[in-house]
């Protein structure tokens, strides 16, 4: 089965199978106000954002959120691959939307996410 760690310190999401690690990504998460909460957690929605018209801009959440249990934080894409390696956000995790794309074809409503420092 397939869960998610995400280490804060190492701004990195690592993708297991079992035991075996399958990926790794990296990852920008909360900023010193806004930390990304530490605890376990289970993916709980996953929700394409399309562009808003063809060749027109993404949203701030990227091509795809993927809801976690604790209300209002999430594992998304970004509009700004930049802010990948730093604290940027309001507590969710931002990926490259290449990399949230690819993780999703893995992951499943239910994958267990540790979130630890």
């Amino acid at each position: 089965m397939a869960h998610i760690v995400i280490r804060l310190s190492r701004f990195r999401l690592y993708l297991y199978r079992d035991s075996q690690l399958i990926k790794s990504y990296p990852i920008g998460i909360g900023k010193v106000a806004t930390q990304t909460p530490q605890g376990v957690y289970t993916i709980v929605n996953k929700v394409p954002y399309p562009y808003s018209y063809p060749g027109g801009p993404l949203s701030p959440f990227g091509t795809l959120w993927m809801g976690l249990s604790r209300p209002h934080y999430g594992i998304h894409g970004t509009n700004c691959p930049s802010s990948i390696g730093k604290r940027v956000s309001k507590g969710c995790i931002r990926m490259h939307n290449r990399d949230v794309e690819d993780l999703a074809r893995y992951v499943g409503i239910g994958t267990k996410v540790m979130i630890l420092p």
